[in-house]
């Protein structure tokens, strides 16, 4: 089922709003895409976005508070999301949306799981052990949505190495988010770092919120950068087979929350005082950083060493 001219326009419509609510470094990038794509961006991100929301108790990915009820949630967000893909009938306007968009692209049920996938870790208050459960993690939760996005953008859903690259990138926007909200999630007593981590450095989860470990939560935030780099590497190589103006908006994308875990390193311990951003007119250079990456002939270095999605 999709939806007529008119109740699409409304949907794009909702869509774009949500993005513009919810994100100002995607909103930014969204806009260099053509106008069919950028709708599509808009309609996948309205679900990504509501399903983010209702795992987490949180208003367009602000105002998060643990909720008491994530069973519950996540069976509502499966019931739904389903729904979308296979089902007739009335939903919210996210899941309608990807409904429409899952239609428009033939978009993988496949992916789309492996992304609730990571939804029920966060409601299970899953904890990684390791490095590589981390990795995981952060596929789940933002890698799969890189590869949906690789799709909507045009990517066919067998070309295993341009999708493989298109996760590495949403590895790294979710490395550099856990770096960026590291003390604020401890608050709400999430932790996303690794037991191990935390072990060598003697401290336990809860120990990351303490003032007097202050110095400690910027050393972890700094490994987490650091871990973005050989997968923001590998993203830029994949995005050379994108059509121009796609290449130009993951490169600007890339380049911001490039430039947003940057910031947390460079900052320290004072990373968490405000809320780490990029201004517009650092958006702007940066996007033109972009535009000149855009038009160089890049070349392809295999994926070595990189953790690999599950296929």
């Amino acid at each position: 089922m999709t939806f007529s001219p008119k109740e699409r326009t409304a949907l794009v419509a909702a869509a774009h709003q949500t993005i513009e609510d919810g994100s100002q470094s995607f909103a930014f990038a969204s806009r260099l895409f053509d106008w069919e794509t950028r709708e599509r961006v808009w309609l996948l991100y309205a679900w990504c976005r509501a399903a983010d929301d209702i795992t987490d108790g949180q208003d367009l990915g602000h105002n998060a508070k643990a909720p008491d009820n994530s069973a519950e949630r996540q069976a509502r967000l499966e019931i739904l999301t389903k729904a979308a893909l296979g089902g007739e009938g009335e939903l919210p306007v996210p899941f309608a949306a990807l409904r429409q968009v899952a239609a428009e692209t033939r978009l993988p049920g496949d992916l789309v799981a492996d992304h609730l996938a990571g939804f029920a870790l966060d409601a299970a208050h899953w904890r990684p052990e390791s490095e590589a459960d981390l990795l995981r993690y952060c596929y789940y939760v933002a890698g799969a949505v890189g590869c949906m996005m690789a799709v909507v953008m045009g990517v066919h859903p067998k070309d295993k190495d341009t999708l493989n690259r298109a996760s590495d990138l949403g590895l790294a926007f979710q490395l550099a988010n856990i770096a960026r909200d590291l003390v604020p999630d401890a608050s709400l007593g999430r932790c996303y770092i690794p037991a191990e981590w935390l072990a060598g450095m003697g401290l336990s989860a809860a120990d990351i919120v303490l003032p007097e470990n202050r110095h400690h939560a910027a050393a972890i935030a700094a490994r987490l950068v650091g871990l973005t780099r050989p997968y923001r590497a590998s993203a830029r190589i994949g995005a050379a087979s994108l059509p121009f103006r796609a290449r130009l908006a993951v490169l600007t994308a890339d380049a911001v929350y490039g430039a947003i875990g940057e910031k947390v390193a460079r900052l320290g311990a004072s990373a968490w005082d405000d809320r780490v951003r990029i201004g517009r007119v650092g958006k702007l250079a940066l996007f033109v950083r972009a535009c000149l990456s855009a038009m160089r002939t890049v070349q392809s270095i295999p994926r070595t060493g990189l953790w690999t999605r599950p296929i």
